[in-house]
């Protein structure tokens, strides 16, 4: 594999020379560089204090910017991509960006502490050229807190830098194109230090091979949970393959039956593939993390680390979907998602093996698919309960049904005894109360700080309640729906 990674900082192509391949990308950029505008809050991708935003060329040769959070980014992640922090706004008489302006004109600052988290992501925002609109930009910093500005001088302040002028007369650095043309590679890297290596594979081949020599090393996607391993915890990594420049794994195809993504494939990227498909995962899959979280985090990620309150794994699994897997010695084999799951953080994947995709079956006109997130807030927080819903309905009768839930098992999983006491009858009041009474055959929930058991098992029987209401009276749910 070739040299260490090499990244454009704030407009600069730079070599990153020996670091620890668990060096977070805050950490690096506070400590080693010197840019010291971007912060630490929680060090789990939750406060957004930490957001700066990666550039990268696309297929079309343009410049997308992403916001992300550099505290659970590890630095191999950025290899051959931009990094901008808030100190690479400024132009170069000095001048602040449009976006600073409008933040220091308009009052939407106060301790300042969150301010640079915040900039980072209205620039990415600003940058995108998107029109704006209250909901996208509430999206846009729903991963930011703050606990003394109040957010209504900071969405002003969007609003008002959205106004002034957009990326057509970005003052950024013009020679950013360049700068990032001249770091692309058609080879792995691999970061070294002191008893530490960082793999980047950029094919499948490669990817494989280097699985099968160390089938120990730890698989990193986006990094939006394994991150924490060296944000929060400061555990020694001494061996990591990351896989989102793995060309593959980084593709999106459809057939007349099914979806196929790959398991580099981020949130954001799928979005707008899936919410086609599967019109009432918008709402669900807006609330999956913030759109730093998106931005970094895969469904493939999602999978592997076998959460049992892994948002798109009961959707996945109603969904009957299917996880394909590539071995250099045996070649590859499909999994159903619930038997890849095997028990509470661990899956069916070999040693030598990696996610290759996802294939996820298309939904026929009959079948209705619903789904369902409760937590302790809106907006960037994990589950208490989820749920996803696949039933086949005809003459008010259910014919067929897929249900899975998460938060209730030590993975997620169907509930079996909840769909048998739901097939062959019609979907009124008395089956739905039935069907949750089975639920305690299906699942024994344990007490958290999420809630108790029977919180859970009661909030469960509860969506399938709301489930009626939204088939036989969608005018109640619709706006709810469309949140």
């Amino acid at each position: 594999m070739g040299s260490a990674p090499r990244i454009v900082l704030n407009g600069q192509a730079i070599e990153i020379g020996e670091v620890s391949a668990a060096t977070t990308l805050l950490d690096w950029l506070r400590e080693q560089v010197g840019l010291r505008g971007t912060k630490e809050g929680c060090a789990e991708g939750d406060c957004g204090a930490c957001t700066v935003v990666v550039e990268r060329l696309t297929a079309e040769g343009t410049i997308q910017n992403s916001a992300i959070n550099s505290c659970i980014a590890l630095v191999g992640q950025l290899d051959g991509l931009g990094v901008r922090t808030v100190e690479g706004l400024v132009q170069a008489d000095g001048a602040l960006h449009p976006v600073q302006d409008a933040f220091a004109k308009g009052n939407a600052t106060q301790c300042g502490f969150c301010t640079p988290g915040f900039i980072m992501a209205a620039y990415a925002l600003w940058a995108s050229g998107e029109t704006y609109n209250l909901p996208k930009i509430h999206d846009s910093i729903a991963g930011n807190l703050c606990r003394c500005t109040g957010y209504r001088p900071i969405v002003d302040a969007i609003i008002q830098a959205g106004l002034r002028s957009g990326p057509s007369q970005d003052p950024i650095d013009t020679t950013l194109h360049q700068e990032l043309s001249s770091i692309e590679r058609n080879e792995g890297t691999c970061l070294e230090s002191t008893n530490e290596r960082f793999y980047v594979p950029v094919s499948l081949a490669e990817a494989l091979e280097v699985r099968a020599a160390y089938p120990d090393a730890l698989l990193l996607a986006g990094g939006t949970d394994l991150g924490l391993l060296a944000s929060q915890k400061r555990n020694k990594l001494p061996l990591i393959i990351h896989i989102s420049k793995v060309k593959e794994l980084n593709v999106i195809s459809e057939t007349p039956t099914e979806v196929t993504v790959g398991a580099a494939v981020t949130y954001t990227e799928a979005f707008n593939v899936l919410v086609k498909l599967y019109p009432n995962l918008a709402g669900y899959l807006r609330r999956l993390g913030s759109e730093q979280i998106r931005n970094m985090g895969t469904i493939g990620g999602n999978i592997a680390t076998a959460s049992p309150i892994g948002d798109m794994l009961p959707v996945l699994i109603a969904l009957d979907a299917k996880v394909k897997v590539s071995s250099a010695s045996r070649g590859r084999r499909m999994i159903a998602v619930e038997n890849f799951l095997v028990r509470y953080r661990k899956t069916a994947l070999a040693q030598d093996e990696l996610i290759e995709a996802i294939i996820i079956p298309k939904l026929s006109k009959q079948l209705l698919f619903f789904t369902d997130k409760i937590s302790k807030r809106r907006d960037q927080d994990i589950s208490t309960v989820c749920g996803a819903y696949r039933l086949l309905i005809e003459d008010g009768i259910v014919r067929e049904a897929r249900i899975a839930f998460g938060g209730l098992a030590p993975k997620p999983q169907r509930a079996i005894a909840v769909e048998r006491a739901l097939k062959g009858r019609p979907f009124d009041e008395e089956t739905v109360a039935g069907a949750g009474e089975a639920m305690q055959e299906d699942f024994q929930p344990i007490s958290d700080w999420r809630g108790t058991a029977e919180y859970r098992l009661i909030v469960a029987k509860n969506l399938l309640h709301r489930l009626r209401f939204r088939i036989a009276r969608p005018d109640l749910l619709a706006e709810v729906d469309m949140i």
